[in-house]
């Protein structure tokens, strides 16, 4: 069954001079003791999840790069200093993600491992795995840039995933596991900040309206081949208040000066949450009749209370973070010579980019009837 039916003036070169040594060779190329966890979610005891499937960027990308040639890596400290036993797994924080939380409430497993881990045994796959890359987006000129792996490549990856679940346990079990499965993708990010926004060649041939509708398209693409495959309970996670991200701030010399957000970004993230939140809709209606579950994941709001209302959720800063100044740092540029904040805790994003994990829990506790609705019987 086929589900596909069918800036502002704000100078970003300052962003593009900051990754400028991250960019330029992905351009010329062929194109002590166990930490105790902080927050332990509810288990879900009356839901029937087989397994979690993940797709995107480095919010949910839980170690993939680790095992390909990027610079765009988290695969040692202070990264992970949170995790349990301290291990910097390669998650773009300082403990865990909101879909390992996410995982842990639908009673799955309590961390969602990368898939290219070759050493994963049967039951790490069987419950799922995410194929996320962070640097990645919708559009394949983003991962071409960070040298990641592309969206495409992602489902290329959950293909052969089924392949080997098929070999190891047979087709009709495959097939069963994954049409229990719940599917979260996670990514829209990168294709502003750091491509239309940031390098000029997406803009001179695509309107941001134009733009938007061409991410929307690889999209729909992308959630085809998820249910052609056999997944059939989906859930799409918006964008952020995009101007509000410390390394976004930082090179916007008004919001720097102002201690403010930039608002311009943050305007193109609540359009594209918009028109988002309307094509899924419509595909949820394709797909109602034969079960599926097609749902908006809305960050962009709880992050903006977290921000607008930082005190109340225990937090002191906002506009940078832990690692490094929290400035610019993300990557290898929060690596173990970087100074870290002495409480974490106090912190909404642990590098520039990346919210830390009492900001994940928070997020993923937003979703409560998101995943409720998903994933319920």
């Amino acid at each position: 069954m086929s589900l596909l039916v069918k800036m502002s003036s704000f100078s970003f070169s300052s962003i593009l001079l900051l990754l400028l040594p991250l960019l330029l060779p992905a351009l010329f190329s062929t194109f002590g003791a166990e930490a105790q966890p902080l927050f332990n979610p509810t288990k879900v005891v009356n839901y029937s999840v087989s397994a979690i499937y993940i797709f995107g960027d480095s919010t949910v990308d839980s170690g993939n790069n680790d095992y390909i040639a990027t610079p765009f890596k988290s695969n040692f400290p202070p990264y992970g200093q949170d995790f349990p036993n301290h291990i910097p797994t390669g998650r773009f924080t300082n403990g865990r993600l909101a879909t390992d939380f996410i995982a842990s409430y639908v009673g799955v497993k309590d961390f969602v491992p990368p898939y290219l881990d070759e050493t994963l045994g049967l039951e790490d796959l069987m419950t799922g795995v995410s194929f996320a890359s962070a640097g990645s987006g919708f559009d394949p000129l983003t991962a071409q840039i960070t040298s990641v792996i592309k969206m495409s490549k992602q489902l290329e990856y959950f293909k052969e995933y089924k392949t080997r679940l098929e070999e190891a346990i047979g087709k009709e079990r495959t097939e069963n596991l994954i049409q229990k499965s719940v599917a979260i993708i996670s990514a829209g990010t990168n294709d502003f900040v750091f491509n239309y926004l940031a390098v000029p060649i997406r803009r001179q041939g695509y309107s941001l309206e134009d733009y938007q509708q061409f991410l929307m398209q690889n999209l729909r693409e992308f959630i085809q081949g998820l249910w052609e495959q056999g997944v059939r309970k989906i859930a799409v996670v918006g964008l952020p208040p995009m101007g509000c991200l410390p390394v976004v701030i930082t090179f916007n010399s008004q919001a720097s000066a102002q201690g403010g957000c930039v608002e311009s970004y943050s305007a193109v993230a609540r359009d594209y949450n918009l028109k988002l939140q309307a094509e899924l809709a419509f595909m949820q209606m394709s797909v109602a009749f034969y079960g599926g579950r097609i749902m908006y994941a809305d960050i962009y709001q709880p992050i903006t209370d977290m921000i607008q209302d930082y005190k109340r959720f225990g937090f002191e800063e906002w506009r940078s973070g832990c690692c490094g100044t929290g400035l610019m740092e993300a990557s290898f540029m929060c690596n173990p010579n970087s100074l870290v904040c002495s409480d974490v805790s106090k912190y909404l994003f642990w590098d520039s980019v990346h919210p830390t994990e009492r900001a994940y829990y928070y997020i993923f506790s937003s979703l409560y009837n998101t995943i409720d609705h998903l994933v319920r019987d």
